[in-house]
């Protein structure tokens, strides 16, 4: 967790007035429901209803206003709740509505609502909303969150793109996520809601429909709790122009890595012999791994041209010849990573060594421990240094308005490709997993990057230009924040 010093000055500025081009109002009711989303019932923490929850869409500049109320009554699963709009920096003096509980904000519990009000002044992209409570969104309380951008570079490369081009990847577990054994092994894939496991129904998939010669801005959401997916489209290429909310240079590929948390925009051509396509998102998880292959249906969706008949796809997969590497990926504006453009070129170096001992995951040494008291409210109440702050060995101070250079090394030995997230920032990935080569000129910019595989060692730079107390965690089921 990293709080720059400043945070005094920073909650003093945003007492300033502000004029926001519109405002978005949403009420969210968080309650437990019965669902059976692959064929297996089960309770569920769904948000008015549904999961994944209602899409929340607004344009750049636009004022969110989003009422939470929880009406949560199973006690298998939490019941306290809190909900992280993941992506959003709250960079307008709302760090206190970024939604980490016991970081900003208490919980909100049962019977009882609050309201999150924010501007999303400079932003525009894919993001999502989910429990910032342990592991609560694994049990449903997560959907989609869309800030378009009425002056988008990219307008004329695509026709389509609205609620119907939205892709939300899920992995899904028969079991409430408090009683999940780990390593976590998924039951099923969801895509958009809906899957099938291995020996049950052939339950509903997910049908995306398009129209012959038309262009497609699909946005591709993982909320996934532990997996990562392997993502492609039968007989389609991808052209990528948007990672983490931010834009990128095309890239053309025909198959996506995508991890826990992390969103891509693409664009398709629906330029194809009118068919069903199959859709596939085979999971890769930490240790055992979920279901595998494709068989009777599992870790797919459809692709449905106008047309075509109402039937599963009979097409095959082919090996890839392009698929996503993160190295190639580069920002469409101002792409250079902030600092000097050699190794250690940063105002602050952190060195974070990931280890586990005994189930529990340490960093540097130290197992993070929630407080009971949030972490602002011990800012606000005076507390100023690492040593005055909970919990201890796990806060980070660093100086406002400087660069910072964090060098990720993944010895836990818990499986490959774990990613991690940082709340309130973008950073630029000048090392990705894989390889040893440092990019300072372009580097793709994102919140979420994978750590890559054992010994390995990822680094990022950004700048403390966004005061407040911020969470940087691994986004795996078994090792998610306990609230």
């Amino acid at each position: 967790m990293f709080i720059p010093a400043s945070l005094f000055v920073f909650l003093a500025s945003a007492l300033l007035p502000l004029t926001f081009a519109a405002t978005q109002v949403t009420q969210l009711n968080i309650i437990n429901e019965a669902i059976s989303p692959d064929g297996y019932s089960r309770s569920a923490v769904v948000v008015n209803g549904v999961t994944p929850g209602p899409l929340i869409k607004g344009n750049k500049g636009d004022n969110f206003r989003i009422n939470v109320s929880n009406n949560l009554t199973d006690s298998s699963m939490e019941r306290s709740t809190s909900i992280h709009w993941h992506g959003i920096f709250q960079d307008k003096g709302t760090n206190y509505n970024d939604g980490s509980a016991f970081v900003t904000q208490c919980p909100i519990v049962p019977g009882n609502a609050y309201e999150y009000d924010f501007p999303v002044l400079d932003q525009a992209g894919t993001f999502w909303y989910h429990s910032h409570v342990s592991t609560q969104y694994c049990d449903g309380l997560r959907g989609p969150f869309v800030v378009y951008d009425p002056n988008d570079p990219y307008a004329h490369m695509y026709d389509v793109d609205n609620e119907s081009t939205i892709i939300t990847l899920a992995d899904w577990y028969h079991q409430p996520s408090p009683k999940v054994v780990l390593p976590p092994v998924a039951n099923s894939t969801l895509i958009n809601g809906l899957g099938r496991y291995v020996g049950g129904p052939a339950s509903p998939l997910s049908v995306i429909n398009v129209n012959p010669g038309k262009r497609y801005r699909f946005r591709l959401l993982s909320m996934a709790c532990d997996s990562s997916f392997n993502f492609s489209i039968d007989g389609h290429r991808m052209t990528i122009i948007e990672a983490d909310g931010e834009p990128t240079l095309p890239l053309q590929v025909d198959f996506i890595q995508i991890f826990a948390g992390q969103r891509y925009s693409f664009i398709l051509q629906a330029n194809q012999t009118v068919n069903n396509y199959w859709i596939r998102a085979e999971q890769q998880t930490g240790i055992n791994g979920g279901p595998t292959g494709f068989a009777d249906g599992i870790n797919s969706a459809i692709l449905r041209y106008a047309g075509a008949p109402n039937a599963d796809p009979t097409t095959n997969q082919t090996d890839s010849v392009i698929p996503l590497y993160e190295g190639n990926l580069h920002p469409l504006s101002n792409p250079a990573a902030p600092g000097k453009p050699y190794v250690g070129g940063a105002d602050v170096l952190l060195n974070l060594e990931f280890t586990l001992n005994d189930s529990t995951l340490s960093i540097n040494g130290v197992a993070y421990k929630p407080p009971s008291v949030p972490v602002l409210l011990q800012i606000l109440n005076g507390a100023k240094t690492a040593a005055d702050l909970l919990p201890t060995g796990s806060i980070y101070v660093l100086p406002p308005n400087k660069v910072i250079e964090i060098s990720m090394v993944d010895n836990a030995q818990v499986g490959p490709w774990h990613p991690f997230h940082l709340h309130g920032h973008a950073f630029s990935v000048v090392r990705t997993a894989g390889t040893s080569h440092y990019n300072y000129v372009n580097p793709v910019r994102r919140d979420v990057v994978s750590i890559g595989q054992f010994g390995d060692n990822v680094t990022i730079r950004f700048v403390t230009d966004n005061t407040g107390p911020w969470f940087l965690h691994w986004r795996v089921l078994s090792l998610h924040s306990k609230c």
